[in-house]
């Protein structure tokens, strides 16, 4: 049996498996879903093996200790925190495991939500993200920023905006 991945085309469409109205994407728009598809894999797979090779952690270990860097006091409400980072609260309790056997963070009661917890930054977990920046900030320009001219990168951060806007509402 030949099946086509990520075809999303009126072809596509069957009286027993498609609803009446779906709005099948143009050839256009199946173009530019493709290049998206394909940008959002070469760059995540650029960063993650860019962040395992120099500093020993997957991605999500580095955007969790890089929003603990910038929020007051290296302190936040691990439900925020997972909020931010875009992982379940569940991935975040597993990888705070990790972090927290690492030295990266601690965890603390909250104090005012006896439920809650705050994940803190350590100095030690400070430490590796400094160590591990230059490096990843690099390799985030040289992946994504140097194939772009400036009118580029503010399109490309208005239609981030505008997706991600759209995506919460809708």
């Amino acid at each position: 049996m030949n099946v086509q991945l990520f075809r999303y085309s009126r072809h596509m469409s069957s009286t027993r498996t498609a609803p009446s109205r779906t709005r099948w994407l143009s050839t256009d728009e199946q173009a530019t879903w493709r290049s998206f598809l394909a940008m959002q894999k070469r760059i995540r797979e650029t960063l993650e093996r860019q962040l395992q090779q120099d500093a020993g952690m997957p991605m999500t270990y580095y955007v969790i200790l890089a929003m603990l860097s910038e929020a007051p006091e290296r302190t936040m409400r691990m439900t925020e925190l997972a909020a931010i980072a875009g992982t379940s609260q569940s991935q975040l309790s597993h990888a705070a495991t990790r972090l927290e056997d690492a030295g990266w963070i601690e965890r603390r009661r909250c104090l005012d939500d006896k439920r809650g917890y705050l994940a803190v930054l350590t100095d030690a977990g400070f430490e590796v993200l400094s160590k591990a920046a230059p490096s990843h900030v690099e390799t985030v320009r040289s992946v994504l920023f140097d194939a772009l001219d400036p009118d580029q990168v503010a399109q490309l951060k208005d239609i981030a905006d505008a997706v991600t806007s759209h995506a919460a509402t809708g």
